[in-house]
Parts: structure tokens; sequence; C-alpha cells
């Protein structure tokens, strides 16, 4: 991290950007080519272990690159604003953000599919709800897990 003055370190900070931020930006690799896509998330932090659930369609391009190669970097940002300055280059805009790394797997099981999709809805919604097979059958869900990550926030001037 370049500017470590925005570096955020406090979990309870990065757990509030978390719930603020509702998309992830997904970066997968296809060989040379990279490949970003923005997708609704849920997640958990236990024991200092970041976990994200997505989902989506049964099949699609995604899906294909992950399971060749697992390997996914990620972006959530929240509170963007942006502010002006006297001339351009003090312009700018504030911001929270977590990003990382980690290792996508598809769920097979539908418990685990289950599970992940009550995680998802209350990070959406701040609800609970409760999945059947049927309903988790029509879904793919994605699990990430976070091998690291960092936070930063540039508050407004």
């Amino acid at each position: 991290m370049t500017r470590r003055e925005r570096e955020v370190t406090d979990l309870a900070m990065i757990l509030d950007f978390l719930n603020k931020g509702k998309v992830i930006h997904l970066g997968l690799c296809d060989g040379d080519q990279p490949y970003v896509v923005p997708m609704n998330y849920g997640y958990t932090m236990k024991d200092g272990e970041l976990t994200f659930y997505l989902h989506g369609a049964l099949k699609g391009y995604k899906y294909d690159v992950m399971r060749k190669h697992p390997k996914v970097s990620f972006s959530i940002e929240c509170d963007v604003h942006p502010f002006p300055g006297k001339v351009a280059c003090q312009y700018g805009t504030s911001y929270s953000s977590v990003m990382g790394k980690g290792t996508a797997r598809v769920l097979e099981n539908p418990q685990e599919k289950m599970e992940a999709l009550s995680l998802f809805m209350r990070t959406q919604t701040g609800k609970d709800f409760e999945f059947n097979e049927k309903l988790v059958s029509i879904v793919n869900v994605i699990e990430i897990k976070v091998s690291e990550y960092s936070a930063k926030q540039r508050p407004m001037p």
C-alpha cells in the first residue's frame, strides 16, 4: 500500500465497509486476459478468516475461467463521494475500500449452498431468509476463501 496513512486495520471499520459495500469486483484470469465482473456478495468473518459468497446462473464464462484458474482478486468500495478543489489536481474522491486475493470454488453441496445464500441475503438486506434444495438447485454459489486483504479510507478533506 503506497499511502500508508490511509490504511485501515481496525476490524470494526473493515466490517462496516463490508456491510456498506454491496458490490464486489471479482478479478479472474483466463490465460493472459484479465476478466473482472461486478457481483453482489455475502460474507463471513470467523476467527479472522474472511470468506465471500456470490451467486449466479448455472452456466457462464466466469465459472469456466474459475474452474481452470481458481485464484481470484477482489475489490469493494463504499462511501464514494467526489469533492472539488481550486485547481484540477485538488479534485478528488473520498472512499472506503477493501481489496485482496483468495481462492474460489463453486459449491456443490445443497446444504452449503443454502447456508451461503442465507449469509448472502443477510449482507445484502440485513434480513434472515431460508432456502430449500429446490431454490438452490437453480443457481451456482461461489465461495471465496480470502488469503489476504487490506482496507483503506480517504476521508473528505
